[in-house]
């Protein structure tokens, strides 16, 4: 009888995974341009002598609630034989209020359909993913963070940059917008405050001397919506900065929420993020 093929086959494998030595290698691994989003990349190696095609994909996480898929436009992909491709996978929710890190015995694993050239039937094949660089972990960490936090409070960026009359400083402001005191959350579910350790420069964004960015702001559900002005101006000049930039216009803010404790990027939305490209390129034209 023909072995199953399609997201069933993958599913039905990815549920009792056993993980063996197959043609292909996974690794994981996360590009700067995927910084502030809940995407990957999963990296494939094929390892035999032959091409092989790989035409699903699905990693199986404990620190995540479901399977972190990858799924060709159509008709797979051919992997060169020693030749790697990094294709990007979305995030799915993360696992939090566990232990920090994976349980002995359960890294991720990755259970792909590949087929061999000329042959029309893909196999399921299940192999464990290397992490070399701890990113499911991390994303876990920031995500439980982002959730712990929004549950006390919305934080953002305000859209409108106010620019100094020299154009040599701007001040962008953090809102951050408590939820109600009475939520309709069930006792435990969400911290009693969070706390706003500091706030960190970008590549691209700086604090300026003089005017140092606010500290230890604590926040509770039920307080009024409030402001913070950060004062800027560019961290660096040189004419890649803006051509290059991938994570300038996320801000990183150490917070504490209960017992996590970490960092979180708040994004500037695409206005402001032009406008800040702007301030950059004229902040630095005019020294």
């Amino acid at each position: 009888m023909a072995a199953p093929s399609g997201p069933a086959a993958v599913s039905e494998a990815a549920a009792t995974p056993r993980p063996e030595e197959g043609p292909v290698t996974v690794e994981v691994n996360q590009s700067r341009d995927q910084y502030g989003k809940p995407e990957i990349q999963l990296q494939f190696t094929n390892s035999s002598g032959n091409p092989v095609t790989v035409s699903m994909a699905e990693l199986a996480s404990p620190l995540f609630q479901g399977a972190i898929r990858w799924e060709p436009a159509g008709g797979g992909i051919e992997l060169p034989p020693r030749q790697p491709k990094s294709l990007p996978a979305a995030l799915p929710e993360p696992r939090c209020g566990g232990p920090v890190g994976s349980p002995p015995g359960e890294e991720a694993t990755a259970t792909l359909l590949l087929a061999a050239p000329g042959h029309s039937q893909a196999r399921p094949v299940t192999v464990n993913a290397g992490d070399p660089f701890g990113v499911l972990q991390r994303n876990n960490t920031e995500l439980c963070l982002t959730a712990a936090a929004a549950a006390v409070a919305d934080i953002a960026l305000r859209t409108q940059l106010e620019v100094a009359q020299d154009s040599r400083t701007a001040v962008v402001r953090l809102v951050v917008t408590p939820r109600p005191a009475a939520d309709g959350n069930r006792p435990g579910e969400a911290a009693d405050s969070l706390t706003i350790r500091s706030v960190d420069g970008t590549p691209l964004l700086a604090e300026v001397p003089g005017d140092p960015w606010p500290t230890n702001i604590t926040v509770k559900p039920g307080d009024g919506s409030a402001q913070w002005p950060l004062r800027i101006r560019p961290a660096r000049c040189d004419p890649h900065a803006i051509a290059e930039d991938k994570v300038g216009t996320l801000l990183p803010l150490h917070i504490v929420v209960g017992p996590l404790d970490g960092r979180v990027k708040i994004a500037a939305d695409p206005l402001l993020r032009a406008e800040l490209y702007d301030f950059v390129t004229s902040a630095c034209a005019a020294g």
